[in-house]
């Protein structure tokens, strides 16, 4: 496999039902190494089937030469904009897709409408609440995970400004 290069420009597009697969398996590779080392279990998002989601207009992918290397998944209701998910192929993490990737989903959520959006992660993913801070998330409370007992999340939004 070619190593990818740090200048390599990610082009962002909605995915498609064709991507399911592919949504699915970025998510593998990026969710279960990450949280099973420092939670010691793996997230719904890991092993989820997307294909809904894909279906709704939820769902977009990261490619770099063609090839997908990063997914968000969201969540619009109503009156609330969330991401639902965001997975980087780990040989292709710390160079901004996921940032990138944040940007689109913020862009998105305001075009939609909305004044604000939200995402959660495991108090335990120090790294993910530092990526989401640089983003410009600020931690809005903890709460105990609905599904592992003695676990607990910790939400974050961004005020999205017009």
């Amino acid at each position: 496999m070619e190593r990818p290069s740090m200048n390599d420009t990610p082009i962002y597009r909605l995915a498609e039902l064709a991507d399911h697969e592919t949504v699915r398996d970025i998510s593998a590779a990026a969710y279960i190494p990450a949280y099973q080392a420092v939670i010691g279990a793996v997230p719904k998002p890991a092993f989820e089937d997307y294909a809904d989601r894909i279906k709704a207009g939820l769902v977009w992918l990261a490619e770099i030469k063609g090839k997908s290397v990063g997914v968000i998944v969201m969540v619009f209701e109503e009156h609330h904009a969330e991401i639902y998910s965001i997975g980087v192929l780990p040989e292709f993490q710390g160079r901004g897709l996921a940032a990138g990737l944040i940007e689109l989903a913020c862009e998105q959520s305001k075009t939609r409408g909305y004044a604000h959006i939200s995402l959660y992660t495991n108090t335990k993913m120090h790294a993910n609440r530092r990526v989401y801070a640089r983003c410009g998330f600020n931690e809005t409370g903890i709460r105990p995970h609905s599904s592992r007992a003695g676990e607990f999340l910790v939400d974050m939004v961004r005020e999205l400004l017009p």
